[in-house]
């Protein structure tokens, strides 16, 4: 075989072996109040690899962010999470969700209220439910939040990304993203829930 024919192959091989490495990755949907929190908070944890802001749960067929505020659409403000399982589990994103959020709130997130910022699972299939749902039972039979947990472990539906000026909104819009999170008190009451365990990014590999 001559270099050049090598060559070829051995681009060939590189080309397949990241088109492998790119099909490996799995998606996960999480629903935690405002969606410019729940995404950035995603964005630090190693192994996720693109995180988008959207709607789910609902009945409206690609709402706006006005819809899902103000009228009665079913939807929630969620965030897809696209991961390398090779780096972080599914397990392990659940367990970091629980302390993104406030899983004993009915009404909402922190200074959000109503539905379309309450909190929810939405499992891709039946592992990930099962998964979600012995998640839930054993932060339940833990008592550690003194209240049950409420948030909801659905089937997933479809899925709607939200308008563009919501996308990667922290790293675009830094001091009213700050702002925003610090006047909705989002962090001092994950510390009142979580102390030192806010926010704290799952360990390395899965």
């Amino acid at each position: 075989m001559s270099m050049r024919s090598l060559f070829a192959a051995a681009l060939l091989l590189m080309a397949a072996g990241g088109a492998a490495h790119a099909a490996e990755t799995r998606t996960a949907v999480f629903a935690g109040g405002c969606f410019w929190c729940v995404e950035s908070d995603f964005d630090k944890v190693p192994g996720v690899v693109e995180t988008v802001s959207g709607y789910t749960g609902g009945r409206t067929a690609n709402p706006t962010y006005e819809e899902v505020s103000y009228k009665d659409t079913g939807h929630r403000e969620a965030v897809r999470v696209t991961y390398d399982p090779a780096r972080v589990s599914y397990a392990q994103l659940v367990e970091y969700f629980w302390r993104t959020i406030d899983p004993v709130d009915a009404g909402g997130q922190f200074c959000d209220r109503g539905h379309s910022y309450t909190t929810a699972i939405y499992a891709a299939d039946p592992e990930q439910k099962r998964i979600a749902e012995e998640s839930r039972r054993a932060l339940d039979a833990s008592g550690r939040l003194g209240k049950p947990v409420v948030t909801e472990i659905a089937d997933a539906q479809p899925f709607y990304p939200a308008e563009a000026y919501h996308q990667d909104y922290k790293e675009r819009n830094g001091l009213k993203y700050r702002y925003y999170r610090y006047g909705c008190g989002r962090d001092a009451r994950l510390e009142a829930l979580w102390g030192q365990d806010a926010l704290k990014l799952p360990a390395a590999g899965s």
